[in-house]
């Protein structure tokens, strides 16, 4: 039996869904366990590229069983699609091994709705949300409002009790606070029959199967959404999403709180990328900082956005290494750096003229300015390589200098997106 998260070590965007994709052929289940299609994994193999929102990045690998946990938020609409997208992509999806938590909840239109509203009305003050409706929707599950998918197999009569009263609910923010139009609680009652009846075979209680199955040595690798930074716990709140991406949340959002992490893989991209608003100390900005967006394709899966990009952040991945209890990091996009003579780094911030080799308190972070050191860069391609040795010095002595800074070992290395575009150490 083994048990293994694969989490993000910053801002999110790291690749890991490229990791899941790699390595889940390796496990019996591998589980979603937070977060909704607020986020997108790419996932780049023999079968084509995809963007995954709210399948696990695991579904590719033959024999390996998905989970969606307890944890998610679940768009049902959007499942639907992402499932038909992916067999009109030419992959047929194992379904006898795709598995929803009865605990999930549902993520109405009104919330998606209701999240537009509000990022509108903030003007300058917008968190950057995607628009997704996932704060709204984990809002209601705390205030212990939100229907859950297990709820979809009670039958109509039920979801009409259930649905009805929470539109009207709604209705009264959506138009006496926001000035919109209205929901239909009729539409929202047969949105849920009609997307909700496509996945009634998929809905169980996936707490007891992993249970079961990890009581019968059975190997389970959790995949986290975002990264620790935008962790409503640890991250820059409130620039964070709704959810726990820490590995310490995975087996909770499993539903198998009793599991014990095995080990947890970090992923750490060879620079920095963030995608929406808040602080980031690192961030580059002018033609250098186009051309690194550019080479590294550098645009959120789900939403199309520009990321803003920055050097390598010491500071901010020390600390999402420690939060995420990290065993072990898997760099990704090192072939990025290739073209850079010289390639930035952050290895500190300055605030009010003090030097801090930690990560602050997030309401300082506005004020913080980044301390920039410069590394050698190899200016050469590496896409080819697939073993550490046969890198070129300068990229050797990348690696190792971020390993020793992390405290905490490098084990694999991506210089493609290709799923065998990797260098495994150690």
């Amino acid at each position: 039996m083994s048990t293994r998260a694969i989490v993000g070590i910053n801002w999110g965007d790291e690749g890991k869904g490229r990791m899941v994709d790699l390595i889940a052929g390796d496990y019996d289940y591998v589980v979603r366990y937070q977060g909704g299609n607020n986020a997108g994994h790419t996932v780049v193999n023999p079968y084509g590229k995809f963007v995954l929102n709210l399948f696990p990045s695991g579904i590719f690998n033959p024999g390996v069983t998905n989970v969606l946990g307890n944890g998610m938020v679940i768009d049902i609409e959007h499942l639907v699609h992402e499932h038909q997208k992916l067999e009109e992509a030419g992959f047929k999806v194992d379904d006898s091994r795709l598995l929803i938590s009865d605990r999930a909840i549902i993520c109405f239109p009104f919330h998606r709705l209701l999240d537009e509203l509000q990022e509108d009305s903030l003007g300058g003050r917008k968190f950057g949300s995607t628009r997704r409706g996932i704060a709204f929707v984990y809002g209601d599950k705390y205030m212990k409002k939100g229907i859950q998918m297990g709820e979809l197999l009670l039958g109509e009569a039920h979801l009409r009790s259930r649905i009805i009263p929470l539109v009207e609910e709604k209705n009264l923010l959506i138009e006496k606070v926001y000035g919109g139009q209205p929901v239909d609680a009729e539409e929202m009652v047969q949105w849920a029959l009609n997307y909700g009846g496509k996945l009634k075979p998929f809905i169980k209680d996936t707490g007891l199967i992993l249970a079961q199955a990890i009581a019968n040595g059975k190997s389970v690798l959790f995949e986290a959404q975002l990264g620790a930074l935008r962790d409503v716990e640890f991250g820059i709140y409130p620039y964070t999403s709704s959810s726990l991406p820490i590995a310490a949340y995975a087996p909770i959002g499993a539903g198998i709180p009793g599991a014990k992490l095995d080990s947890v893989l970090g992923i750490i991209k060879a620079y920095s990328s963030c995608v929406g608003e808040g602080p980031f100390t690192c961030e580059m900005f002018g033609e250098a900082a186009d051309q690194l967006r550019q080479s590294g394709a550098e645009y959120g899966a789900a939403t199309g956005r520009p990321r803003r990009v920055g050097g390598f952040d010491v500071v901010a991945s020390r600390y999402g290494v420690r939060v995420q209890a990290a065993t072990e990091l898997a760099l990704t996009k090192l072939d990025i750096l290739s073209p850079m003579k010289q390639i930035p780094v952050c290895t500190a911030y300055k605030y009010k003229g003090e030097l801090l080799h930690d990560f602050p308190f997030p309401g300082i972070l506005d004020d913080c300015e980044p301390v920039v050191e410069y590394w050698d860069g190899w200016n050469c391609d590496i896409s080819g390589v697939r073993t550490f040795a046969d890198l070129p010095q300068a990229a050797r002595d990348y690696v190792l200098k971020i390993e020793q800074l992390m405290s905490c070992p490098v084990t694999y290395i991506s210089v493609g997106a290709e799923r065998d575009a990797i260098i495994r150490r150690g």
